[in-house]
């Protein structure tokens, strides 16, 4: 969230340091499998920080997921994910997402763009996001929330693993949807 451009308004977070609380929150992914069903699946292991600026338009975020923390509710499928067929945990441990950009903030929406690199391979993403408001929790720390998705191209980052069906079509999507539920807590 560094560079803006179309922004229409700033929205009304208190500006300051957040880190992403990952016991509240979720990296997830959505794919199509075998051309009939969906298989959601999330990274358990993320950590990150959100600087909120005065001008909401210049605020920025990071945020860093271990691989070997995905979980799509089958052992197997994610020993598969792990494996260098996949994501190759063991010589790129973790995907990395760095911001770069706000802009067409309106209400509590913007577009939030950044640099998603997976397997050393970094792509520009953007991210339809939503702020989703603030609250003071029972410990006393202040807290934000927001929500945000985009669909990318999994083989844009040499995840390019799959399996001719004999019905026709690939056991996996190549279009994977990922959705983002965060909560962060204000620093000082």
């Amino acid at each position: 969230m560094t560079t803006s451009s179309t922004t229409n308004q700033s929205i009304a977070i208190t500006p300051g340091s957040y880190t992403i609380d990952p016991s509240h929150s979720e990296v997830g992914f959505v794919a199509r499998h075998a051309m009939v069903t969906k298989v959601r699946g999330s990274f358990r292991d993320l950590a990150g920080e959100i600087v909120v600026a005065d001008d909401f338009s210049a605020s920025s975020a990071r945020a860093t997921m271990q691989v070997a923390s995905i979980d799509s509710g089958n052992s197997d499928r994610d020993g598969h994910l792990r494996s260098a067929d996949f994501f190759d945990a063991e010589t790129h441990p973790e995907i990395t997402f760095v911001s770069t950009g706000v802009r067409d903030v309106s209400g509590d929406e913007f577009v939030l763009v950044g640099e998603l690199t997976i397997k050393g391979v970094t792509r520009t993403v953007e991210l339809a996001a939503e702020y989703e408001g603030s609250a003071q929790d029972p410990f006393g720390n202040t807290r934000i929330g927001f929500t945000a998705s985009t669909e990318v191209d999994r083989e844009e980052w040499d995840l390019t693993w799959n399996a001719a069906l004999e019905t026709g079509g690939v056991l996996v999507s190549k279009k994977i949807v990922l959705n983002l539920e965060v909560s962060a807590i204000q620093q000082g």
